[in-house]
């Protein structure tokens, strides 16, 4: 809670820009790392294979591994596009561009706030984000 109240803080004395997007279905893009079975869920029972059991392909909401495959993938996507994980904060992600614009931004489960100097380098984000993860742009953000 600190990290997003120093954020914030920077947002309204440098008069940065603030963006806020969310992650739709977030769990479905955790990969799973161990082969995992369930029971066919009710009402999508087939009478034919009743008694057939699910293989997952991907992780699901509720799964005690669930957040934590998430956050690999983000993570995974962020360090990949040239993004440093803050020390204090995990959650938080920082990056600076040759011509000293910066970057920060903030996940919390699957909403994301988007703290930069430059509002174009910010569309060109969140273009890049939705090329590998289905999310809702809420845009400015006060």
């Amino acid at each position: 809670m600190t990290s997003i109240r120093v954020i914030l803080r920077l947002v309204a004395s440098l008069d940065l820009e603030l963006e806020r997007i969310d992650v739709k279905i977030t769990f479905f893009y955790g990969d799973l790392t161990e082969e995992i079975y369930m029971e066919q869920p009710e009402g999508f029972k087939a009478p034919e294979f009743e008694h057939f059991i699910c293989k997952l392909k991907n992780s699901l909401y509720g799964l005690k591994k669930g957040s934590r495959q998430w956050y690999k993938k983000f993570d995974s996507f962020m360090v990949g596009h040239g993004y440093k994980r803050t020390i204090a904060d995990y959650c938080v992600y920082i990056r600076k561009f040759l011509n000293d614009n910066s970057f920060a931004l903030l996940l919390y489960v699957d909403d994301m706030l988007i703290v930069g100097q430059d509002a174009t380098m910010i569309i060109k984000l969140k273009m890049d984000f939705s090329k590998f993860f289905n999310m809702k742009d809420f845009g400015p953000t006060q």
